[in-house]
């Protein structure tokens, strides 16, 4: 797969899913799952508990063990659709500062993530990963954070599920959804935002 293909991809509201043994298919789903980015991200409890942790997060330090553990397999699932030339399209674009990730650290231990793709204003979050409890959720909070200071108006999570759901994610018609990302995917928004760096969670 050419990291340029698929950056072209999100741009036109389209993105790759597919099964190891498929051939590559590419999705645009309706109703489509976003997040309006809110801050701060959360229900009471995860606020209360991200109060009290001792984690650390970072922005593109270790972007890919983030693909890593978001290509591990999940429960009750054999395999994964990240392989490793999925993998490897995804670091390319990292390289060239148009794909990025945000790391949840216990310690030195990664223990949650996500990473994604911004287009002009509009952030397409790919996939995410926890290894201890409420990670993957401190993860989302801290993009939250990020996108909300920096003038995003859009997060895209793709395709609804439970989990997304229990997040705070609202079903959006295809169509409003790319009418929303033709408004915004020109929007400039300096690449210096996401610079490596540790940030603070702000609650």
């Amino acid at each position: 797969m050419q990291p340029e293909r698929l950056q072209q991809a999100y741009y036109q509201g389209i993105f790759p899913w597919f099964n190891a043994q498929d051939p590559i298919l590419w999705w645009s789903p309706d109703p489509r799952a976003v997040f309006i980015p809110t801050h701060p991200f959360g229900s009471k409890s995860l606020l209360k508990f991200l109060k009290k942790s001792t984690w650390r997060y970072t922005i593109n330090h270790a972007f890919l063990d983030v693909l890593a553990g978001c290509a591990a397999p999940r429960n009750a699932q054999d395999g994964t659709w990240i392989s490793a030339e999925i993998q490897m399209a995804y670091y390319e674009l990292h390289l060239q500062g148009k794909a990025h990730s945000i790391e949840v650290w216990d310690d030195e231990h990664l223990v949650g993530g996500l990473y994604g793709i911004p287009v002009g204003g509009i952030f397409c979050g790919e996939s995410m990963f926890h290894r201890q409890t409420n990670a993957s959720k401190a993860a989302f909070a801290i993009l939250n954070q990020h996108v909300v200071k920096h003038g995003y108006h859009l997060i895209d999570a793709q395709v609804m599920n439970p989990h997304l759901i229990s997040l705070g994610a609202k079903a959006l018609p295809r169509c409003d959804f790319l009418t929303l990302l033709r408004q915004h995917r020109d929007q400039p928004i300096a690449a210096s935002i996401w610079t490596p760096q540790e940030v603070l969670i702000e609650l």
